[in-house]
């Protein structure tokens, strides 16, 4: 994955989830000119990926200095990406993509079910069990798949990727998790470590996260 030229404080940063989603793209045969939505796209990394693959590709972010930090790498990238401001799928509502890319927040929260997430913490945090986010786009992704399109997204396995295989097949999609990785706990895991361990969301032994990639395509 290239090097992002800009990343403003706030801004998600590339990370092991985003090389993760990096390498299952670069597995998904796109012909040039096939439709790619990146929503949540924080700086941007993987909305370039598809551009250069010659994809026409729109993001979205709800963060205005996300998205003016993607306009920005997209321009000092030389590559043609339509970056849009807005909620998910609220901007592209009435459009279809071939190919779908989500990195939402994943991450559970103490008190995430009463508190919604603010500032940076927008970025990962998402409700009590960790799928806020993971929810709406399981709910709402399918709608704006053509046939043969493929839904991406990558989330922690203790927001639940058995759950969002069962969602995503329960709207018609053939679903199924694609790629792993473990990786050490992070500064947000580690600050909150106690807690999910006394949810039971890690157990006594465990000092790895696991990330897992969820592949949904829509038949054709």
């Amino acid at each position: 994955m290239s090097v992002i030229a800009l990343v403003p404080p706030g801004v998600y940063a590339p990370q092991e989830d985003t090389e993760l989603l990096a390498g299952a793209l670069s597995d998904e045969p796109l012909p040039p000119g096939a439709e790619v939505l990146d929503v949540g796209t924080g700086s941007g990394a993987l909305a370039l990926e598809a551009a250069r693959r010659g994809s026409r590709v729109t993001a979205v972010d709800l963060s205005w200095s996300a998205v003016w930090a993607a306009r920005l790498n997209a321009r000092v990238a030389g590559l043609p990406v339509r970056i849009l401001h807005g909620n998910l799928f609220e901007p592209v509502r009435d459009e279809m993509f071939d190919l779908i890319l989500a990195n939402p927040p994943y991450v559970p929260a103490p008190d995430g079910h009463r508190r919604p997430p603010r500032g940076a913490a927008r970025a990962w945090d998402a409700g009590g069990d960790g799928r806020l986010v993971v929810d709406r786009i399981c709910r709402q992704a399918p709608g704006l798949l053509r046939p043969g399109g493929v839904l991406l997204l990558v989330q922690s396995a203790l927001s639940g990727p058995d759950l969002t295989v069962q969602q995503l097949r329960a709207a018609g999609l053939k679903a199924a998790v694609t790629r792993r990785r473990r990786i050490a706990l992070g500064p947000v895991l580690r600050g909150r470590e106690h807690w999910l361990r006394q949810q039971g969301l890690l157990s006594a032994a465990e000092d790895k996260e696991e990330l897992v990639v969820v592949r949904a395509e829509l038949p054709v």
